[in-house]
């Protein structure tokens, strides 16, 4: 048909061996390089989320104790590496603590670093000193290991005593870090650690 038409018999549409191998090479070259700077951006963006999440989770517990005029709290485990988001139960009186869940309280949700992957945990990266330049004694700067919010959305020691600002610090396995706190007001905050001492909002 292409002959009837007038045109070589070379003219037929399609793919030499010699195109399709050069397509590959290039596609291979551009593979390798995205490759080192995707595994540097996975570990980072893994971090984030993690902080992100404890973000949202303590605003959530801030809401829900707003909303159900109850008290609810956020408590870290450190030693196992996960936190809970606890509720008071019916009796609205919260007796938890970081690593129990007493009387009526509620597991509204627990989360276990291990899911993120990339090393994430607790930990203050490569930072050498924590916001507002306080030292390192602990990975989790709260008192009783947690947090509680009232009705109001006033913020409690998780024992009930009158609370204070306070951070909990997470990092990746390349010594990236965030820090997730919480103000006496109930102001929640997210830094990411730029370098030495520096946390950047």
């Amino acid at each position: 048909m292409k002959r009837e038409q007038g045109l070589p018999a070379m003219a037929v549409a399609g793919f030499t061996l010699l195109e399709l191998m050069v397509t590959i090479i290039i596609l291979c070259v551009l593979l390798g390089l995205a490759i080192p700077a995707f595994s540097r951006w996975i570990p980072n963006y893994r971090l984030r989320g993690a902080s992100r999440d404890i973000y949202s989770n303590f605003q959530l517990a801030k809401m829900t104790a707003v909303r159900e005029r109850a008290r609810c709290g956020v408590m870290f485990d450190v030693a196992n590496g996960r936190y809970r988001l606890v509720s008071s139960g019916p009796n609205r009186t919260f007796e938890s603590n970081a690593t129990t869940v007493s009387g009526d309280d509620v597991i509204l949700k627990t989360v276990d670093f291990a899911e993120y992957g990339s090393g994430v945990g607790f930990g203050h990266g490569s930072a050498t000193a924590g916001v507002g330049g306080a030292g390192f004694d602990n990975n989790v700067t709260f008192d009783e290991d947690g947090i509680l919010f009232d009705s109001r959305g006033l913020v409690f020691k998780p024992s009930g005593a009158a609370g204070a600002d306070g951070y909990v610090y997470l990092q990746n396995n390349r010594n990236n870090a965030y820090a997730v706190g919480v103000w006496s007001s109930g102001v929640v905050v997210m830094r990411r650690f730029i370098s030495g001492s520096t946390w950047q909002q």
